[in-house]
């Protein structure tokens, strides 16, 4: 890519996010600009002169709209990055179980009882201790 190439991109990234930051101070600079227009037509509070509003309704209007604006678009934003995060199919999880160390011990001895010997319950409840 040619130099002259990125300095148009970055200019234009940049101006973009002078934008983004400058929309309140220029909100404030377009309501001076046009305060008298704004008195006289836009301003809600007209017919109520004792209110002394001189347009800060239409002001606090606006600004409020861009913050909602704002919210909406921060809502959304994330919205969209959760989703992509989720729906993310690049990712691939495997999941290997750890190895496991195991001893094979020799078969020990098993003596089986006959099934068939008397026993008594009571003798295997009641004995003296065991030391």
């Amino acid at each position: 890519m040619r130099s002259s190439a990125k300095q148009w991109i970055s200019l234009s990234l940049l101006s973009l996010m002078l934008v983004k930051v400058w929309v309140i101070p220029l909100l404030y600079l377009d309501f001076e600009i046009r305060r008298q227009y704004i008195i006289s037509n836009l301003c809600e509070n007209k017919n109520r002169p004792q209110m002394h509003c001189d347009g800060k309704c239409y002001l606090a209007k606006r600004i409020a709209s861009l913050d909602e604006q704002e919210k909406r678009q921060a809502e959304k934003t994330y919205m969209t990055r959760l989703i992509d995060q989720v729906m993310d199919q690049r990712a691939d999880f495997t999941f290997t179980p750890p190895p496991v160390a195991a001893e094979i011990l020799p078969k020990a001895g098993i003596s089986i009882l006959s099934t068939f010997t008397p026993r008594i319950a009571v003798d295997d409840i009641f004995h003296p201790p065991l030391v």
